[in-house]
């Protein structure tokens, strides 16, 4: 994106969150995606209250608004979720840098690297944000170089939704009606043939087309799986020709071309297929648990009362899936003076102390304690993915520009299935193509 482009998208987003101080107030900014529905939830001022992920947190910066007794208000500017991060980049160049801002931890380490981010462990320490209370995953995500640069939000993972009566049908539910996983790559396939013959639909349904990351998930979850190293452990290079790639690779084009996979399907046309009743699974994140519940308790509904969901199974010797996470990081040259540093760490906290309210949107749990609470358990569909928080994976933290690479990745993965690009050509490509990104970033 050219500096002048980038200027003016700083400018725009800057003048959509732009308000005269109020006397007396710190005003700290909060720069997020999630949506904006202000004409929903505007007025909630209880985390508690809200519903979703736009409703939760508009509620939760509404209630910390209300309720502190600082004088500190948050100032919420709404990014678009698709380039969110070239409007942050457009903010920095401008130096109209927010005080806080939401960020995946796959994109985190590359403004750690680039020193534009707080550490936050000495903080934290005095603040009362108990950092070993943090989940395993959400710890990896926010850690580089042994400190802390970010408070996490939630972890959201790589999942198998199912359509319980269509297994039933198929044969594939155990005498309580929940659905038999496979737990090897042959069982898989089994599975899938058994399905297709007796319901005539493909076992699944993914976004295959125009979502190269479905696909980039998907094949690090079957790798990682294997116990295998994909990349170097200085994080500057791929190893694409090992066993574990050509496994996972090789499983993949099996299920696409015997038509395990309903083809050339985008993102929202495989959720739909889900949906309609089209497919046995869909494999999408976290954060559609909601609105499928949702579904399944409609009576015309294809999912009624024949929901479930389930971590990505273990196919291979290790239990692992792709996961992710957002989180608040705090942003240098964000404040102007201690006091607004200040303002920012309190709201942290408040954050960090409803962290049980965000785990409502389908996302898993940053805190043990909440991971464990019978409350979080209670929730629909929760307890069966509670382990997430310690088996999920991504790619090292020391691998820059983690969302270039997840594309590249995922563009030849999709070459393999939609194309039947031979596995080896596959192998090779991604490895040319990864390394010269590699090389090129920016550390």
């Amino acid at each position: 994106m050219k500096r002048a482009t980038l200027l003016l998208c700083a400018a725009l987003l800057a003048a959509c969150g732009a308000r005269t101080p109020e006397a007396g107030k710190t005003e700290i900014t909060l720069m997020r995606f999630f949506g904006s529905c202000e004409s929903q939830f505007g007025q909630v001022m209880k985390a508690s209250e809200g519903v979703g992920e736009c409703g939760i947190v508009t509620a939760l910066v509404n209630e910390f608004n209300a309720t502190n007794t600082d004088g500190i208000v948050v100032r919420t500017q709404i990014g678009e979720w698709g380039p969110y991060y070239d409007q942050l980049t457009a903010r920095l160049v401008a130096k109209d840098i927010p005080t806080v801002a939401v960020m995946h931890e796959s994109a985190l380490g590359d403004y750690v690297r680039r020193k534009l981010v707080l550490p936050l462990d000495a903080d934290f320490k005095r603040i009362g944000v108990p950092m070993d209370d943090f989940t395993e995953h959400a710890r990896r995500g926010t850690t580089f170089n042994g400190e802390t640069y970010a408070l996490p939000l939630d972890t959201w993972a790589w999942l198998w939704h199912i359509n319980t009566r269509l297994m039933k049908q198929a044969g594939l539910t155990g005498a309580d009606g929940q659905p038999v996983l496979p737990r090897s790559p042959g069982e898989l396939l089994a599975q899938a043939r058994q399905f297709k013959q007796r319901t005539g639909k493909p076992y699944f349904a993914w976004a295959v087309a125009n979502e190269t990351a479905a696909n980039n998930r998907s094949f690090l979850t079957l790798v990682a799986q294997q116990n295998a190293q994909l990349f170097a452990p200085d994080g500057k290079a791929i190893h694409m020709q090992q066993p574990a790639v050509t496994n996972a690779l090789t499983l993949m084009q099996t299920l696409y071309r015997e038509g395990h996979v309903r083809p050339n399907l985008d993102y929202a046309a495989a959720n739909q297929t889900f949906l309609n009743g089209g497919a046995g699974v869909v494999v999408v994140g976290t954060w559609t648990i909601d609105q499928f519940l949702r579904e399944s308790k409609k009576p015309e509904s294809a999912l009624q009362d024949g929901y479930a969901v389930r971590p990505f199974p273990q196919l291979y010797e290790k239990p692992a899936v792709f996961a992710d996470g957002h989180a608040w990081a705090l942003f240098k040259g964000g404040t102007q003076d201690t006091k607004a540093h200040e303002a920012a760490l309190k709201f942290l906290k408040f954050v960090w102390d409803r962290s049980a309210e965000w785990s409502r949107t389908g996302h898993l749990p940053v805190s043990k304690t909440v991971a464990e609470s019978a409350a979080f358990r209670a929730l629909p569909m929760r307890e069966a993915l509670a382990e997430i928080t310690t088996t999920g994976t991504g790619m090292p933290g020391n691998v820059p520009t983690q969302r270039a690479i997840e594309l590249l990745i995922g563009e030849d993965v999709a070459n393999l299935l939609i194309s039947a690009k031979p596995v080896a050509e596959v192998q090779a490509s991604v490895e040319k193509r990864v390394n010269k990104a590699l090389q090129k970033a920016r550390r």
